[in-house]
Parts: C-alpha cells; structure tokens; sequence
C-alpha cells in the first residue's frame, strides 16, 4: 500500500476535526455557513467545512468511506491515467467534489445566519459515485444492510434514499450535499471518459 493523497487527506482532516472537537473558536471559523460568505466574504468556508465535523462518529464514518472508496478511485486513476495524472483527477474530484456539494445550500441559506454545516461528506459523496462510474461492477455495502450489492444497483438505491431523507427534511444531516457531491463526481467521470456512462448503462439495463 503506497502513500498517495489519499492517506494525507484523511490525516489532515482527523487531527484537524479532532482539535476542533476541543477549540470551538476553531470549529466556528472552519464551519459552512452561507450568511457570512455572502455577508462577510469568507470565501474559504466553501471548502473549508470538510476538515471538521460534528463528532468522532461523524468523522469517522466519512473516512472510512473515504479510505476504501478512495483508494480503489486512486487504483483505477492511476492505472489508466499514470500516478500523476491520476492523483490530479483524484484531488480535482474531491477538493472540487466538496465545493460543488455546498452550491445548493449557499443559494438556499445565503440569508440565514443560523444555518451550518460540517463535514467532508459532499467530496466523499464525489468520490464514492465516481468510483462506482468507474467500476459499476464492484460490490458494496450499506452499513444498515450487511449485504454486498453491485455498484450500478447501490448508486441508485443511495441516491433515492438521500433524496427522500432531503425531501422530509429536518435530519440534521445534509444530504443535498451529499447528493451535489454525487452529481459532481458522475459528471467528472463523464467528462473524462463519456465510455464509462456507456458501460454504467450497460449494467442497468
């Protein structure tokens, strides 16, 4: 197992979120929070929500989802692509799957002081879907379902799932991020190889 990005991203995001959990005048400056990007031009809370999050269980969830679906999208990236090329579409796919998942809500909230959000789930999200474009025939698992279900049938069953939890709201999860990040991580996939939506269909029907 080699040291790629990967690794220094969930480093980084866990000794980050673990201090926060500790320092919450950190925890307040790294939060997402649409009103004082609009208000006050802080710019960098677009991204920077993904280094901390609410609790070790928030936490730890994102990474581990992040390490196995993660290390598997570096595999296919660099095997196709090269390691450098590769981990430039890794990065790109996460940094910019993160960003893009915080669109919906800045729109929505941009003149709500009390709305907030933490967490690296909406680049996860990117990298999870783009993964599952790349490699539809790999088996996952939903943790409250212990049993292993092809990529091409996951997708669509995690993405109805979000999305009806976003239409009844009042979660206190955000899943408009998490489905931003998967539309994000579909249509990068897209559009560096269009044969991979090809070959995904192929599985659906």
């Amino acid at each position: 197992m080699s040291f790629t990005a990967l690794f220094v991203i969930i480093g980084i995001t866990g000794l980050i979120s673990w201090h926060a959990f500790s320092d919450n005048a950190l925890f307040e400056r790294l939060l997402f929070s649409p009103y004082r990007i609009k208000h006050h031009k802080e710019y960098y809370r677009f991204m920077s929500n993904m280094l901390v999050h609410s609790d070790f269980t928030h936490l730890i969830f994102n990474m581990i989802s992040l390490f196995f679906l993660g290390e598997a999208l570096e595999y296919f990236f660099f095997r196709d692509y090269g390691i450098t090329i590769g981990e430039i579409h890794f990065l790109s796919v996460y940094f910019l799957g993160g960003l893009a998942s915080n669109f919906y809500a800045y729109f929505k909230h941009q003149d709500n002081p009390n709305y907030r959000a933490v967490g690296a789930s909406g680049a996860v999200s990117a990298v999870i879907f783009a993964a599952i474009l790349w490699y539809p025939q790999m088996e996952l698992m939903l943790f409250f379902i212990p049993i292993p279900i092809p990529a091409y049938l996951f997708g669509p069953i995690y993405l109805a799932f979000e999305y009806v939890a976003h239409k009844r709201g009042n979660s206190g999860i955000a899943h408009d991020a998490h489905i931003g990040g998967a539309i994000f991580g579909i249509l990068y996939v897209l559009i560096i190889n269009i044969d991979k939506g090809k070959e995904f269909l192929s599985y659906i029907f």
